[in-house]
């Protein structure tokens, strides 16, 4: 797997439980702050349907599972210990929160809609979410704004010995977070701002910072807790509020995801992870129904439990990372593998992707569906099936 999901969020908000849903790991859960003091990581599932049928084969795979026609690809998900406000400044776990944070490619915040915990993780009532939503972004933002101030002071130490490019210098500084000259010229520019650090002021800093962190750190937002009133109506505000227009943001309930796969595990329901719909097959009493009950009118009214949905808007809507099927397109063999690529993958991406070697010796790709040759620059689309033609 080179992709990772963050999961993240203040304390008490859900996540831990969030992340058992998930990955049906066993990570201690509780209300109360730092439930989780050191990075879990499990491994989740993203949903892609299975193109085995399409070609009349069997579907075999190496890694996951496949069910009725559609393959659960596995994703590395790390639950990250919780965070307060000034993390950037040291707080709380503050550095090895943005440490651990940092091997995320993109980050899920778990975010209590219900309005029940305050800025600290303590109970309360009535808190909106949206300071919430924004004050991970401002810690982060934040955090950027520090390395980016490093970067420019020592462009301006290096301006005085040679001519430099500022993008070059901000894109070594930040480069852990994984952004290149060009990445970084693009964004000055896209701001409007001139390729001269000396022309910008401190506002500009600022959002330049914010911009490198959409950039290389997006956020989903988990609107978690949503089988309360309070919740619903806090969510409908956060949609009809234009400031929160930029952000992915899926309704969900962990709590309900992880009764059904409990329910599921002892034989009581048949549920599929990301469904809509399951379906009660063992006895169950009176209240265990009235739950199931509540479940299902939470499915009914939003299409899922969320903790799926959120998992696969993050790697397919945010990320844009599109699943590729290795085949042939001479033989009838099982499929085993489904890979997950980078937008714009070409098919010589895809080849180093698996193993150097392939990428080493490639000379072409077949596009299996129709048995065209492609390119080694060829672009692929989601669920494409190729056939690697290599000299190793």
């Amino acid at each position: 797997m080179s992709y990772t999901i963050g999961l993240v969020g203040k304390p008490s908000v859900g996540k831990s439980t969030f992340f058992n849903a998930a990955t049906m790991n066993d990570v201690p859960e509780g209300a109360y702050p730092f439930t989780t003091i050191d990075p879990s990581v499990g491994e989740a599932y993203v949903r892609v349907d299975c193109a085995a049928p399409e070609f009349d084969t069997t579907c075999s795979p190496s890694v996951g599972v496949c069910r009725d026609g559609t393959r659960f690809v596995p994703v590395e998900l790390v639950d990250v210990a919780g965070l307060i406000p000034g993390a950037h400044e040291g707080k709380g776990l503050g550095n090895q929160f943005l440490t651990d944070l940092n091997e995320a490619d993109v980050l899920v915040h778990v975010v209590d809609f219900s309005g029940q915990t305050d800025a600290e993780g303590e109970p309360t009532e009535g808190h909106d979410p949206r300071a919430d939503v924004d004050f991970l972004e401002d810690e982060l933002d934040m955090w950027y704004l520090e390395i980016l101030e490093k970067a420019l002071d020592a462009y301006a130490d290096a301006h005085h010995v040679a001519e430099t490019d500022i993008e070059a210098v901000i894109a070594e500084q930040m480069s852990a977070f994984g952004i290149t000259d060009d990445e970084v010229k693009r964004l000055v520019l896209r701001l409007n701002l001139e390729l001269d650090p000396s022309t910008w002021d401190d506002a500009d800093a600022e959002r330049l910072a914010r911009e490198i962190r959409r950039e290389t750190k997006p956020i989903l937002v988990a609107a978690n807790k949503m089988d309360t009133p309070e919740a619903q109506a806090n969510y409908e505000e956060l949609l009809a509020d234009p400031d929160y227009d930029h952000l992915d943001i899926v309704p969900a309930s962990a709590h309900a995801e992880k009764a059904l796969k409990n329910a599921d595990d002892a034989g009581v329901v048949d549920y599929t992870p990301g469904d809509a719909e399951f379906d009660v097959v063992g006895e169950v009493s009176d209240d265990q129904r009235q739950g199931l009950d509540d479940v299902r009118a939470f499915l009914d009214a939003y299409g899922g439990t969320g903790v799926q949905q959120s998992l696969e808007a993050a790697l397919f809507d945010v990320l844009g990372y599109v699943p590729v099927f290795p085949g042939s397109a001479s033989t009838d063999g099982e499929f085993r593998d489904c890979f997950l690529l980078p937008p714009e993958s070409t098919t010589e991406d895809f080849a180093y992707h698996i193993h150097s070697d392939l990428g080493d010796g490639l000379l072409h790709g077949i596009d299996c569906r129709n048995g065209r040759q492609v390119g080694t620059d060829h672009e692929l689309d989601a669920r494409d099936v190729v056939e690697l033609v290599t000299t190793n």
